[in-house]
């Protein structure tokens, strides 16, 4: 069983993705598929003139600033516009798809963060109305009903807290939880960049292997949601990933081409 991370930038090609995914479930491997859509959230809320706000750690790790009014935004673009168009992309390469939010089935379930702090200059923020958490349980039940039945799972955030309580997730982090539950040993990340890259926005830079015990050395070459990709790598291997693929979602035969070595390999 191969886990696929499809990141969220509007750069990446979801008929390369498809047309591997099908590839794959040719020659009898099992598929789970999660998947982001910041790109077209951003989009949509800039339409709904409530554009996404981003908040920084004091450790300075970036995330989404989640309201009630974020929530719904996230649900219209994660959960429907998003998620639903994978899911016909994959039907039309002849993958019997079904599409899930982690709401669905209590699939990902995890606790609301009471507060979250958030840097701004030299002053350190606390914010109470957040609705977010960290995921920590997955109905792997229901991921392995629907494998069994010849179907591709589509899994897309949000998940439900432990007063199921709509909230925001981490992607990363739920995939890696995703992967160790399901006992995954590979799993492919893909995003707008040709894998992991030790200079920001050069794409020469191109780090090829990372040795999975060394995963906090690499933390320096991270930039905004980069750092959140090394920490959800950090808790899948401790989960017992075995090999971990970060490539390029914009080239054909993505997938294919990650597992050939193309981008970054964790392990």
């Amino acid at each position: 069983m191969i886990l696929i991370k499809v990141g969220g930038g509007k750069q990446i090609n979801l008929n390369y993705v498809s047309e591997d995914i099908k590839k794959l479930i040719d020659d009898g491997e099992k598929i789970v598929l999660v998947h982001g859509a910041s790109g077209t959230r951003d989009e949509i809320a800039r339409r709904l003139n409530s554009e996404t706000k981003t908040i920084v750690s004091p450790s300075g790790v970036s995330s989404v600033y989640t309201d009630t009014k974020a929530v719904d935004i996230f649900l219209m673009v994660y959960a429907g516009l998003v998620n639903k168009h994978i899911v016909a992309k994959l039907q039309q390469n002849g993958i019997n798809a079904i599409g899930l939010s982690g709401i669905d089935g209590q699939l990902w379930k995890g606790k609301r963060k009471k507060v979250i702090y958030s840097q701004e200059g030299k002053k350190t923020k606390l914010i109470s109305d957040s609705m977010t958490g960290k995921v920590d349980k997955i109905n792997t039940d229901l991921i392995n009903l629907l494998l069994n039945n010849q179907y591709i799972p589509v899994v897309c955030p949000p998940a439900l807290s432990e007063n199921n309580e709509i909230i925001n997730t981490d992607n990363d982090w739920a995939a890696a939880i995703m992967a160790g539950t399901l006992k995954i040993e590979e799993m492919v990340v893909l995003f707008e960049a040709p894998g992991f890259l030790k200079k920001f926005g050069d794409e020469s830079s191109l780090i090829k292997t990372v040795d999975k015990n060394k995963l906090d050395q690499y933390m320096i070459y991270a930039q905004g949601r980069m750092k959140k990709k090394l920490l959800g790598a950090k808790e899948a291997f401790r989960l017992g990933l075995k090999k971990m693929y970060w490539s390029d979602g914009r080239i054909k035969n993505p997938i294919i081409n990650a597992l050939k070595g193309l981008g970054t390999i964790i392990s």
